[in-house]
């Protein structure tokens, strides 16, 4: 998902610009350190990456991927944090074999609820809504790194390669 968003925002390839998207940065947030799956800063707030190895601005946009061993500490702890630090959206994939993306936004009194998509849709969607995202290439991914770390027990099976995804052939 960070070069789905990262090309068209943080590249500008076929999109705007304005944006630093960072997989894993490490977050210093008050008191605590935080390592969320994707993150990114609006360049406008942030007009340089700082020099160290981790970060004490808290991010404008959010992406954890939820999974069995993630998604209370994500919802229930995370959360929480990111809203009091001023995080403005938050995306949470839940757990990749749901294929579901719910986009959340921090009104100041909480998090809002502003969308849930699921299956293999064209999605536009704040804080990128500038640009289409193709929720196939995400799954197909997803997917992927699911099995790679045993929460699927099986290969992927993709009915159609969607557009940028190579088919994946274990006995090539």
């Amino acid at each position: 998902m960070g070069v789905e968003i990262g090309s068209p925002f943080d590249k500008e390839r076929d999109g705007p610009g304005g944006w630093w998207i960072l997989d894993e940065p490490e977050l210093h947030l008050h008191d605590d350190a935080v390592v969320p799956d994707i993150a990114g800063w609006r360049r406008e707030r942030m007009p340089k990456l700082p020099e160290t190895a981790w970060f004490k601005f808290a991010p404008d946009w959010v992406c954890e991927v939820l999974s069995p061993g993630t998604a209370r500490q994500d919802r229930v702890l995370r959360m929480p944090l990111y809203a009091r630090c001023g995080v403005q959206y938050i995306w949470l994939v839940v757990e990749p074999v749901l294929l579901t993306l719910v986009v959340f936004e921090n009104t100041g009194n909480g998090w809002l609820l502003l969308q849930a998509f699921e299956n293999d849709n064209e999605v536009s969607v704040a804080p990128f809504a500038a640009i289409s995202l193709n929720l196939a290439v995400l799954w197909a991914d997803l997917r992927f790194a699911a099995w790679s770390v045993g929460f699927l027990a099986h290969p992927p099976k993709l009915n159609r390669c969607p557009p940028g995804c190579l088919p994946f052939n274990p006995g090539a």
